[in-house]
Order: structure tokens, then C-alpha cells, then sequence
């Protein structure tokens, strides 16, 4: 049974920083794709990253380019997402995905996503 468990979430001031971790089991990363998302209240679910497992290729949003950054730990089956330079409208549940494909085209489509976590809540304020 696949699962996909997050954590490392909290509430931050402005400026501040997270790390996210997302530990997987019953999946091999081998040349899949996994990627970070995040939902707002009253706000669609949008892709933030995404790592392609084969050879650490990351992609961004443009909205956290230069202040988020995902990696990988095989050996721990982990992916992480540190967060920094954190604002007040990154505020959102957090959700690790992971793709049974490493087609990396679209990958801020939750579409392209066939497992989920259950979320972490990230909430920065002023």
C-alpha cells in the first residue's frame, strides 16, 4: 500500500522558513515525478514543485522561484521542500504528490499526480 506522509508544517512570521518532508513507502522514486502543491481557502489547488527522482531536475512556480527549494533522500524514500523568505500569502495546506511517470511536461497539473498525501498546514502572518 502506497503512502505519502507529510510533515514539518507550522506557523511562521513573515520572513521566516520551513522545511516540509514527505516520506513515501510502497513506492520506488526510480524515474518518477514528485511534486509539491498547495490550497489556499477559497483558492484552487496550484502545483509549487516538482523533482524529477531520475536525476534531481526541479521545476517552480514563479511565485517561489529563488525561495523555495525541493530535494530527495533515496535512501530515506523522503522528498523535502524548504521554504524561505516565507510570506504572508504562502499560507495554504501543503500536499506532496507523486506521479507513476516521469513526464515532466504539465507538472503543475494535479492531474498528472496519481498519489497524495493528506496535507500540512503552513500560515505565515505579519
Amino acid at each position: 500500500q502506497v503512502q505519502l506522509v507529510e510533515s514539518g508544517g507550522g506557523s511562521v512570521q513573515a520572513g521566516g522558513s520551513l522545511t516540509l518532508a514527505c516520506t513515501v513507502s510502497g513506492y520506488n522514486f526510480g524515474q518518477n515525478l514528485l511534486g509539491w502543491f498547495r490550497q489556499a481557502p477559497g483558492k484552487e489547488r496550484e502545483g509549487v514543485a516538482a523533482i524529477y527522482a531520475a536525476d534531481g531536475s526541479t521545476y517552480y512556480a514563479d511565485s517561489v522561484k529563488g525561495r523555495f527549494s525541493f530535494s530527495q533522500d533515496n535512501t530515506e524514500n523522503t522528498v523535502y521542500l524548504q521554504l524561505n523568505s516565507l510570506r504572508p500569502e504562502d499560507t495554504a495546506i501543503y500536499y506532496c504528490a507523486a506521479a507513476y511517470s516521469g513526464l515532466f511536461n504539465a507538472w503543475a497539473s494535479a492531474d498528472r499526480y496519481q498519489l497524495w498525501g493528506q496535507g500540512t498546514q503552513v500560515t505565515v502572518s505579519l
